[in-house]
């Protein structure tokens, strides 16, 4: 493969492949589920859309490919960014408002924000029954979440657009598009990397591994540890 000029950003592979199946599996779960809202629920306005009686299982459907892509995108964002995640926080807060520190700060604190509401959005729709909305049975709290958390997620997903045309303009956003990739980066490495890794894990004794989870971002216990929790609690 001949050397790539780079006339914008260049994002890794991975990253644009796991950002592009998550990102489609999210807008296509974010369109269905205001579809399943307008035909079982409508109370705060609805559009009449075309009573799609099984839409609410399409919606479970995209719903699942998201969260199943989630918690690599999301090990992927705290571990393989070139900064962490949640340094953003504190320097938003020391920055001046309006410089371009800020406004990159800002939009590295509604990617944190994108996922936190993405998986309270996850959490609360495994924690569903799938036959209360067929049933009318529309005061569920777990419903509720999950009403309220994809309003967050659609306004979080739009900020997160927003943010980046104002930090990095069009190439920034482009360069997530873009399927050209260094040679380092390509697939035909990803079969010994992966070997490689987990040849380093089972080396390692199981205490060695407890004893690294304090050194794993809060935020990112959290996220895995509620997703994980979602699959358990929703057998019971």
């Amino acid at each position: 493969m001949q050397p790539i000029k780079r006339t914008r950003p260049y994002q890794p592979l991975l990253l644009r492949l796991l950002h592009g199946l998550n990102g489609i599996f999210l807008i296509a779960a974010i369109l269905t589920a205001f579809w399943t809202y307008d035909v079982y629920d409508g109370r705060w306005g609805k559009l009449s859309l075309p009573p799609y009686q099984i839409i609410e299982g399409v919606h479970g459907t995209f719903g699942l490919y998201t969260l199943l892509i989630f918690p690599a995108f999301v090990i992927y964002s705290f571990h393989r960014t070139k900064k962490p995640l949640t340094q953003s926080i504190g320097r938003t807060k020391a920055a001046q408002v309006g410089t371009p520190l800020w406004w990159y700060c800002l939009s590295r604190f509604t990617n944190l924000l994108s996922l936190v509401a993405l998986t309270l959005a996850l959490v609360s729709g495994k924690m569903m029954d799938e036959t209360w909305l067929p049933k009318g049975e529309l005061n569920h709290r777990w419903y509720y979440v999950h009403l309220i958390s994809w309003i967050v997620v659609t306004g979080a997903i739009a900020l997160h657009l927003l943010l980046k045309a104002k930090v990095g303009g069009a190439p920034l956003i482009l360069s997530v598009l873009d399927w050209q990739f260094v040679p380092t980066d390509s697939p035909k490495y990803w079969r010994s990397h992966v070997a490689n890794w987990w040849g380093y894990t089972c080396s390692k004794p199981w205490i060695y591994w407890l004893s690294r989870l304090p050194s794993l971002a809060p935020l990112e216990m959290i996220i895995l540890g509620s997703l994980l929790g979602a699959w358990i609690g929703s057998l019971f």
